[in-house]
C-alpha cells in the first residue's frame, strides 16, 4: 500500500513559479512510476507529467512541455513538479499518482494510488 501527500500549491501571478512535492509512504514507492495530473473546475482530470521508477524517461503534456519539470528523489520518497512560466490556464487541483508499472504512462487508468491533491491558482 502506498499513500501519497501533495504540497506546494498556492496562489501565484502569471509568469511565476511553484514547486509541488509528492511525499509517499511505503517501502516499494521507489519501484513505482509516478505521474502528476490536474483537474480544473468543470473539466476532466488530465495528464501533466510522469517519470519512471529511476527518474528517467520523463513524459510531458504538450501544454506544459518546456515549462514544467518532473523529478524524483527516491531516498526521500519524494517526487517534484517544478512549474515555471505559469499561466492562468494552469489553474487546477494537482494530483500525484503512483503506478506499479515502473515506466511512465499518460493514462489515468495505469495508476494505482492517488493523493488528495493540492490547489494551484494562477492569477492573470
Amino acid at each position: 500500500q502506498v499513500q501519497l501527500v501533495e504540497s506546494g500549491g498556492g496562489l501565484v501571478q502569471a509568469g511565476g513559479s511553484l514547486r509541488l512535492s509528492c511525499v509517499a509512504s511505503g517501502r516499494t514507492f521507489s519501484t513505482y512510476a509516478v505521474g502528476w495530473f490536474r483537474q480544473a473546475p468543470g473539466k476532466e482530470r488530465e495528464f501533466v507529467a510522469a517519470i519512471s521508477w529511476i527518474g528517467s524517461s520523463p513524459l510531458y503534456a504538450d501544454s506544459v512541455k518546456g515549462r514544467f519539470t518532473i523529478s524524483r528523489d527516491n531516498a526521500k520518497n519524494t517526487v517534484y513538479l517544478q512549474m515555471n512560466s505559469l499561466k492562468s490556464e494552469d489553474t487546477a487541483v494537482y494530483y500525484c499518482a503512483a503506478a506499479r508499472n515502473r515506466y511512465p504512462s499518460k493514462a489515468l487508468s495505469e495508476y494505482d494510488y492517488w493523493g488528495q491533491g493540492t490547489q494551484v491558482t494562477v492569477s492573470s
